[in-house]
């Protein structure tokens, strides 16, 4: 499903002393299938843009088309259910809006609060905790009685049972360790090519970022900063730490090496294996030519 910001802006408590332009003149174009990073700091605009993707929020100005339908500002848009059974958003900390008695009913509260039946909602439940790497065991068990990173994933599981079409992530590694954020973020990855999902990610790492995404884009101070492909975003770091932003890991060794080495590599690397083997090429070359 594609979804297209068009002129949007947005302002908070509209009309009163406290009125907040959070962003103005946004144009993102997520297209169907793809894997987009949206990155930027706090108060960057990013959140007020996530919220606009399933129509939580409608624009001041500007328009918002989401698959099929479009989102104008100033008009009364009805009928936003199907929408938002569309777009599954995974927030922080998803596993605080766990309520029900068991796994089971919890992961089918969606699908049955949209029309589904519950035979077919609990088939979905079967199926989505699997694809969140738990077993069928958990759905008798109490959400509240499992661990912080279980919780999480029945969250999730919550949200894919609803079987969307376009995933979108909120910060969704907020306070995992290294081990258990990459799981999750492989897991969202797996399940992004399994179900061919349109799949956005909202985030302030430039790691998952750089690993993950066909595209990025940056927001800044309520603008789209810059958008591209993750190579090439990187390639200018400059720009990066110019509005406070880091590059990964990666990059900023690659850029160490090179100064050590007195050498510019063909291209920026996001993942090692690439870079091991160009700098040994680079490093055999010099070895054969001396």
């Amino acid at each position: 499903m594609d979804i297209s910001l068009q002129k949007v802006a947005y302002r908070y408590q509209e009309n009163t002393p406290f009125e907040t332009l959070a962003i103005k003149d946004v144009d993102i174009n997520i297209t169907s299938g793809s894997y987009t990073a949206i990155i930027g700091h706090t108060g960057s605009g990013k959140s007020t843009v996530l919220q606009h993707l399933n129509a939580l929020l409608t624009p001041t100005s500007g328009n918002v088309v989401i698959g099929d339908r479009l989102i104008e500002s100033g008009r009364k848009n009805k009928n936003l259910a199907p929408i938002r059974q569309k777009v599954g958003i995974v927030f922080q900390f998803p596993e605080s809006q766990l309520f029900e008695e068991t796994v089971e009913k919890d992961i089918c509260f969606g699908p049955m609060n949209f029309g589904v039946s519950e035979e077919e909602a609990k088939h979905r439940a079967k199926k989505a905790l699997r694809e969140v790497g738990l077993s069928e065991e958990y759905l008798t068990k109490s959400p509240f009685d499992l661990s912080g990173g279980q919780m999480r994933r029945v969250a999730i599981a919550g949200v894919l049972a609803m079987e969307p079409e376009v995933l979108v992530l909120d910060e969704p590694t907020a306070g995992l360790d290294p081990r258990g954020r990459k799981e999750i973020m492989d897991m969202f990855y797996r399940l992004h090519k399994e179900r061919n999902l349109t799949t956005i990610l909202v985030t302030h790492s430039m790691e998952d970022a750089a690993i993950y995404a066909d595209k990025i884009v940056i927001m800044n101070k309520g603008n789209v900063y810059k958008e591209g492909e993750p190579e090439a975003i990187f390639s200018n770091s400059e720009d990066l730490i110019e509005i406070g932003l880091n590059v990964p890991d990666i990059v900023r060794f690659q850029q160490k090496l090179e100064t050590l080495l007195g050498y510019k590599l063909d291209r920026v690397h996001l993942n090692m294996e690439t870079f091991i083997m160009e700098v040994s090429d680079h490093l055999k070359k010099k070895e054969d030519n001396q």
